[in-house]
């Protein structure tokens, strides 16, 4: 049988409920929530981005603000506008948007962001607190696809899990979220680009997770039957037509892309038990974990 779609605009629409009554419970004590993007110079990709954060943010009732800084902006200067985004009391959440101008190194301006107001826990002091096992936020992403794998129901205890990706926002923060307890976790493996055999490991694993970047990286052959899929991975690909020409657009005659994963999807739902589709599985839950990291920071402010 086709494996169950796991369908991640569900999961984020649950999640989301649950953390309205929390922002109106800080909005009725005097406290409402304000999430801050600094984007420095334009990007189209990062446009797109800020334009989900701040719809998502006003249908859960946050002020959502992007501060948009010139692109000639100097790491002093941006480290400087981080600092006094620090002491403004108004504000309960930081996000850098990326990527940063040539001249700012982006870990220098993470470390400056207050801890207690790190949206996308990436501060050496959040992920520290990962490691320990005591998170209060952790990568938006990572979590994401985590929580979508916690909506299958499956018990982790002793499952072999393999994580293909390395990355600080997805592979590493998802191999620590599998080792959270001492007694339930799972087994992990994480695959590389320094990884003799990947084919190998994934197909052993009960569980894959996958977050390179790159189309069609994980082959449908790859997967153990019955096996667990989330697929993170975000590539625009050529839209290729039964005549194995690429599609074109009839009003502005521009060749037609599509978005896909890093797993061989149409081969891989054919053997696994579930699978999260792209678009439409991890990516709903991005946003939805950035607001959730939003209230946990506000949690830590208000203490």
């Amino acid at each position: 049988m086709p494996a169950i779609i796991i369908d991640g605009e569900a999961v984020a629409k649950k999640i989301k409920e649950g953390l309205k009554s929390e922002i109106e419970a800080f909005k009725a004590k005097g406290h409402p929530l304000q999430l801050v993007a600094v984007q420095v110079g334009e990007n189209p990709s990062s446009k797109v981005y800020t334009n989900q954060q701040k719809k998502a943010c006003e249908e859960m009732g946050l002020i959502y603000s992007l501060k948009e800084l010139p692109v000639a902006t100097t790491e002093a200067e941006l480290l400087k506008f981080v600092d006094e985004l620090n002491n403004d009391k108004s504000v309960t959440g930081i996000i850098l948007q990326m990527p940063l101008p040539q001249g700012i190194n982006a870990r220098n301006v993470q470390v400056k962001i207050s801890p207690s107001k790190d949206v996308e826990g990436l501060n050496p002091h959040n992920m520290g607190l990962l490691v320990f096992g005591k998170q209060v936020v952790a990568p938006c992403t990572a979590m994401g696809a985590v929580e979508l794998l916690k909506s299958t129901g499956v018990e982790l205890k002793g499952k072999e899990v393999v994580i293909v990706g390395h990355s600080e926002i997805v592979g590493k923060p998802i191999l620590l979220l599998m080792l959270q307890s001492l007694t339930e976790s799972a087994t992990p493996t994480v695959c590389h680009i320094a990884t003799k055999d990947t084919p190998s490991h994934v197909k052993r694993a009960d569980i894959v997770f996958v977050a390179v970047g790159k189309a069609g990286l994980v082959k449908g052959e790859w997967i153990k039957p019955g096996a667990i899929v989330i697929d993170i991975g975000i590539n625009r690909v050529p839209n290729i037509g039964p005549d194995g020409k690429q599609l074109v657009d009839e009003k502005t005659g521009k060749p037609k892309m599509k978005t896909v994963g890093d797993v061989e999807f149409d081969k891989a739902k054919e053997v696994a038990g579930m699978i999260s589709p792209v678009p439409g599985g991890v990516g709903p839950l991005t946003v939805t974990m950035l607001i959730k990291n939003t209230v946990e920071c506000a949690k830590v402010l208000y203490k």
